[in-house]
């Protein structure tokens, strides 16, 4: 279990327990964050990592309002929110259906604006706050097979950009990561060529991994980041330039 962690700092990462959301988790309580791990399905692998860093496991489902107002209710007001929680889809445009094309942009866009709208009152009412919303390099230049999944990413950096804007008055900091090709169970419909690729098109020859990400969105949480607010910033190992 870290130690450190402080209560006046308060972060609620949606999709904490897997993933991206667990590297952003440890970097957060390493860095002295009491860090509250949304989860909606993967239970136990939240509480297993609630317990790790010293944090608190919360459930709630970020297409539904009423679940993620309920879920606020257990973590309270909170300083800094990563809008993490994200599914993905691979096929062709003709090939996705209505269905997945609604699911995606339920979990990836409308659960940002649904988590978003809960935490703000009591920023705007503190005049201090930080939003960190996990988008994807395909949010920036897009990804044949991937057009349902680089549509809600695209959102998600727009939406960023306009309250980055927005809220900048109420000295509420909103910056986007755009990760690039990360080693995460979203790659699991590739293959060892397919990945071998990927490695082979990324000028540092390697891909990411979680904690890659955990340490930007700590940074970007930090006071060393007081100055930046609207921005893409995209880990990508120079696979986008």
């Amino acid at each position: 279990m870290s130690g450190g962690n402080d209560l006046s700092k308060t972060a609620l990462v949606t999709g904490g327990a897997g993933g991206i959301g667990v590297g952003i988790v440890r970097a957060l309580a390493a860095d002295g964050w009491y860090v509250y791990i949304n989860y909606n399905k993967s239970q136990k692998a939240a509480f297993e990592l609630a317990q790790e860093v010293g944090g608190q496991a919360v459930k709630g489902d970020v297409r539904d309002f009423v679940s993620v107002s309920e879920m606020m209710k257990q973590s309270g007001p909170v300083d800094l929110l990563i809008n993490n929680a994200g599914v993905s889809h691979y096929g062709l445009i003709t090939s996705t259906s209505i269905m997945q094309w609604r699911e995606l942009f339920a979990v990836n866009v409308d659960g940002v604006f649904h988590c978003t709208q809960c935490v703000l009152p009591h920023m705007i009412e503190r005049k201090q706050g930080i939003i960190l919303n996990i988008a994807s390099v395909w949010g920036m230049v897009g990804a044949s097979c991937e057009a349902a999944y680089s549509a809600t990413k695209s959102a998600v950096i727009g939406l960023s950009k306009s309250m980055a804007k927005e809220l900048g008055p109420s000295n509420i900091r909103i910056n986007c990561i755009a990760p690039g090709v990360v080693h995460t169970d979203m790659l699991g419909s590739l293959s060892d060529e397919d990945i071998y690729a990927l490695k082979a098109q990324t000028p540092l020859g390697t891909i990411g991994k979680p904690e890659d990400i955990g340490s930007l969105a700590a940074f970007l949480a930090s006071p060393g980041a007081r100055f930046i607010t609207g921005q893409v910033i995209s880990p990508n190992g120079g696979f986008v330039i």
